[in-house]
């Protein structure tokens, strides 16, 4: 529904009334039961996750969702009817994921190496060997898409079938919401305001996390109690609303080393805008990305705006074939919104069915013809 007209009909009062009545007598509308999972490995900061399969024998190649730092991992699994997990359960595919648990003060000299070297690579080669040595289809959201993307050019050894990317940006001057930011991550030089303070606190805090995605869509969350008022009557709406702000209280905290990684490179030096990432005296290069890439853009995403996302298509000259998607929805909309339903899941569908029983070898991977899609569909438009 639009929302609740001005004089109301009879259908969107008895619909409101009911609506408030859930809310108040059974605590909420939205379905938050988590899909079943079992834990099949850990490490330091590292949780790999299998979820119970739908059926008795699921089919084709695993997929392993990678959580971005400070979001947890509702992300993939936002609530019933809104689930990526639930979704690929559904679908008879083997589905894993890799998350970190709760970082602290003890976690602050842990940077970027630790996900790019050791969390994500050990996911990869637990959830090939647990799915029966079969490659690996990645699926990353914001920071999680950099975080597979760094992988696979640091390690061509890893059983990677294919890498989906949805809303992760390479190119920080094209985010709007940084350009006011500049000032701040300029002030001072060497250990500036900003360096002295994530050090003191030993990173990003959580509620600094959450200002900080809240941020984003400022203008929604401004006008959030009228829009609720609108829509009192949209039952799928408000399950919506009461999902994102459960993964919103649930964000979690950024360690100090690799918050100032990201600070200075990432935010501040914009040093992926070339495809090239130092860690540990060694560059990392997208270019050494051989796998397939399926690269997703938000239409309204504040956080990675279209144009920094589709930065990333021409970076990635060593990829066995790149395309590029523009769909609806905000950063974590077009992930698990209501619209991302008929437009990104059926996107990663296709993607991975195409993938599906590729060879593994490595050195096999990049013999094939290489093609790249820079133009980018939109799947608002095309479904």
């Amino acid at each position: 529904m639009a929302g609740v007209d001005l004089i109301p009909k009879p259908a969107q009062l008895v619909s409101a009334a009911g609506n408030v009545a859930h809310k108040a007598f059974y605590g909420g509308l939205a379905d938050l039961r988590p899909m079943p999972r079992t834990l099949i490995d850990e490490g330091m900061l590292r949780e790999v996750y299998h979820y119970r399969p739908a059926t008795s024998r699921p089919q084709g190649d695993p997929v392993l969702l990678v959580t971005p730092l400070a979001a947890p991992a509702l992300c993939f699994d936002l609530r019933r009817g809104c689930s990526l997990v639930e979704h690929l359960v559904a679908g008879g595919r083997p589905t894993y994921l890799v998350e970190y648990g709760q970082v602290s003060f003890r976690d602050r000299n842990l940077g970027i190496e630790h996900w790019v070297r050791e969390v994500v690579p050990a996911a990869i080669r637990e959830v090939s060997e647990h799915a029966g040595g079969r490659p690996v289809h990645l699926v990353g959201w914001s920071l999680g898409g950099l975080f597979a993307l760094l992988t696979a050019a640091d390690h061509a050894e890893l059983p990677i079938a294919s890498i989906a990317v949805v809303g992760s940006p390479v190119d920080t001057s094209l985010v709007p919401l940084v350009a006011p930011l500049r000032p701040l991550l300029n002030l001072g030089e060497g250990r500036g305001l900003v360096t002295r303070a994530y050090q003191a606190m030993g990173g990003a805090p959580q509620p600094m996390v959450k200002w900080a995605f809240q941020l984003s869509s400022i203008q929604k969350l401004v006008t959030k109690p009228a829009a609720v008022l609108t829509h009192i009557d949209d039952t799928e709406w408000l399950a919506q609303v009461e999902a994102v702000d459960r993964f919103m209280a649930n964000m979690t905290a950024y360690p100090g080393r690799t918050f100032g990684q990201l600070y200075h490179r990432l935010l501040k030096g914009n040093v992926l805008k070339d495809g090239v990432f130092e860690l540990d005296g060694r560059d990392i290069s997208l270019s050494e990305v051989t796998p397939p890439v399926l690269v997703f853009a938000g239409a309204t995403d504040g956080i990675a705006p279209v144009p920094a996302v589709k930065a990333m298509v021409p970076l990635l000259s060593g990829s066995q074939e790149v395309q590029f998607e523009i769909v609806p929805g905000g950063h974590l909309g077009m992930l698990t919104g209501r619209a991302a339903r008929g437009t990104t899941w059926p996107a990663i569908d296709d993607w991975i069915d195409r993938w599906s029983g590729a060879d593994p070898d490595p050195g096999k991977i990049g013999t094939s013809r290489k093609r790249q899609h820079g133009s980018g569909g939109s799947r608002a438009l095309a479904r």
